[in-house]
């Protein structure tokens, strides 16, 4: 195990949401590997959307799935990591929720929050009626940083979203970033 994949097996641990365009042998690796998942779209689907489609897996520690994710997904935005005390379905009931948002006009538009450049955009804007919504069972997202060197980090505290940052590199911290505006009740 690289020093890189030790920082971040320490850091993190739970059921990621993988997104599959943005892995190309996704299917492959899950229908090889077989860790337990559940695609996020519900039915069945198109032609070719399976390849593209977002994913939900149970991650084990030291399993070949979970180095081959760090090795060929990491620093690719693969997706994010949730830490949850629930199984699969109520999580994939929970992260389906999530998939769809409206435009003004009433539009629906697929929200790609397992994405983690939407998601270290998107969670420190949540206020706390909706970090509640969104976080649901999740205690805690992570995922890659702007860099892959970074893990970033996003859980509550109270009505406040606390955003963590963490640099990979031997020896370092964690950092609190920046914390949401607190409730005001």
């Amino acid at each position: 195990m690289t020093f890189l994949h030790q920082r971040i097996t320490n850091a993190l641990f739970e059921d990621p949401a993988l997104d599959g365009a943005s892995m190309d042998e996704l299917l492959l690796q899950l229908d090889t590997l077989r860790p337990e998942h559940e695609c996020l779209f519900r039915g069945e689907l198109s032609e070719g959307m399976e390849f593209v489609a977002p994913y939900l897996v149970r991650v084990v520690e030291g399993t070949r799935f979970y180095f081959w994710l760090l090795e060929e997904g990491w620093g690719k935005h693969f997706g994010v990591f949730a830490l949850a005390d629930a199984t699969l379905l109520p999580m994939r009931l929970h992260f389906r929720k999530n998939l769809r948002v409206y435009t003004e006009s009433g539009d629906p538009k697929l929200f790609r929050f397992y994405d983690p450049r939407v998601l270290r955009v998107f969670a420190p804007t949540l206020l706390p009626a909706d970090a509640d919504t969104f976080f649901g069972p999740v205690a805690r997202f992570f995922c890659e940083g702007d860099t892959p060197e970074v893990l970033e980090s996003f859980s509550r505290r109270g009505g406040d979203i606390l955003h963590r940052r963490l640099n990979l590199q031997p020896g370092a911290e964690w950092k609190t970033l920046e914390q949401s505006l607190p409730s005001s009740d």
